[in-house]
């Protein structure tokens, strides 16, 4: 066990916090999305959102021909200034690495503040 520690923390990893795991974040990210400010910030995620998510995963799918549409959910922490932290795909196919990717680099309205967190979890079931 602490020779996978050390070898972790040799190659610049962080060991992953309590409660930290993808399935995890999903659950707070759609726990999240019910609280006061959840729908708000989901409306206003996804105005934003909408078009170039079909753009990105339009163009993820031309560069990975033949693509593998499977079903994937993409999991990313927002940071209060509206950046992307922590981007994760389950399953991680070409397409979904691909918009993972993308998505990464964009920035994002500011999420409303919660308790227990800096940044505000953020789950998309993406289905084609």
């Amino acid at each position: 066990m602490l020779t996978v520690i050390a070898l972790a923390l040799l190659a610049g990893a962080q060991p992953a916090a309590a409660g930290d795991t993808f399935a995890e974040r999903v659950q707070r990210a759609k726990q999240l999305e019910t609280t006061d400010g959840g729908p708000a910030y989901q409306k206003q995620f996804w105005n934003k959102t909408r078009q170039p998510m079909i753009d990105t995963l339009r163009g993820c799918i031309t560069s990975n021909a033949p693509a593998d549409k499977s079903p994937f959910t993409l999991v990313a922490d927002i940071t209060p200034d509206g950046h992307p932290l922590k981007v994760e795909v389950r399953s991680p196919t070409p397409v979904a690495r691909c918009l993972a990717g993308q998505f990464s680099l964009w920035i994002f309205p500011a999420p409303p503040k919660t308790s227990g967190s800096i940044d505000y979890p953020i789950e998309i079931d993406v289905s084609m």
